[in-house]
């Protein structure tokens, strides 16, 4: 059986990024976390976290983590079973979500659990291909993800779609595009992407010229409300999603490049599989939450989904 005042501590140097933060955190000395880290080290005949800016957990430390949440997790459905909570106790829910989720949809999918619950939200944002690494790893309860499949020790459930077109201001795409989509345009005009992780617009170009530009310029922002802003200035044309777009393209203020083609990105919930009723009911919210706010028309060619 583990002692799980010294789990705690593990678990609070590796999410507050330090000792000194862990011990505030916990409103203890950082000698105090320090001793307790090494007692459990020693108990295990291993090192748990890399001593080093920010700590990081070892492959043992991790999997001690992600246990010792879970055991919290179940605790706390179990507290409020029972009745036994105290109205000033609220417990921390470590999610992941992708930014253009967390910009647009996200918070209002969530808002009616949030209002029925004691919890604190703790978001980290990652790309959608990548929030499941977190999951995996213990860091999180619950993630969203563009994977389908549910890993070793979880369960997903369908959330929905964002649609992603190319986008730019009418003037932007009559001096860029007077021919339309062609290689040597896609070329020569300047193109927004997320970061260097995002591919969407690769997908829809490789539809639309038959292969990936190899010198095309390329603005990175990483933010999803001011790539749409810059978009807006004209400054460059980029892949936007239905959710975050569909008023702009009304208004006139946007168009569609590519009228026929589109990126679809599917969308599920993984959490870990735990017999939670505050995570089921979070899932259930979600899920529920999603499916109408991600709905949309769904006319048109997508090349890739």
């Amino acid at each position: 059986m583990y002692d799980y005042k010294l789990l705690e501590a593990l678990a609070m140097v590796v999410q507050e990024g330090g000792f000194e933060r862990a011990a505030r955190a916990l409103h203890i000395t950082q000698s105090a976390i320090s001793q307790r880290v090494k007692l459990l080290e020693e108990e295990l005949g291993q090192i748990l976290v890399i001593r080093a800016s920010p700590p990081t957990a070892t492959p043992a430390g991790v999997a001690l983590i992600r246990h010792y949440r879970q055991v919290a997790l179940l605790e706390r459905g179990l507290v409020s079973e029972l009745a036994l909570e105290q109205a000033s106790s609220r417990s921390s829910l470590r999610l992941a979500v992708n930014a253009d989720s967390l910009s647009t949809w996200f918070i209002e999918a969530i808002t009616p659990f949030m209002k029925r619950e004691s919890v604190l939200l703790d978001l980290r944002v990652d790309d959608e291909e990548r929030t499941h690494r977190l999951l995996r790893d213990g860091e999180v309860i619950g993630c969203i993800s563009s994977r389908p499949g549910a890993m070793q020790g979880c369960r997903v459930e369908p959330l929905g779609r964002m649609r992603y077109r190319l986008l730019a201001t009418p003037e932007f795409a009559d001096r860029r595009f007077p021919d339309g989509l062609t290689l040597e345009s896609v070329t020569a005009a300047p193109l927004l992407v997320f970061n260097r992780k995002d591919a969407l617009h690769n997908r829809l170009l490789v539809a639309a010229v038959g292969c990936i530009p190899a010198a095309a310029p390329l603005h990175y922002v990483p933010s999803p409300e001011q790539c749409c802003a810059v978009i807006r200035a004209g400054l460059a044309c980029g892949m936007l999603s239905d959710v975050q777009s569909r008023a702009l393209l009304e208004a006139g203020a946007l168009v569609d490049l590519a009228p026929s083609l589109f990126v679809d990105v599917h969308l599920y919930w993984h959490c870990w599989n735990l017999d939670s009723p505050l995570l089921k009911r979070l899932t259930q919210t979600l899920a529920g939450n999603a499916a109408q706010l991600l709905a949309s028309d769904q006319s048109g060619s997508s090349h890739s989904s």
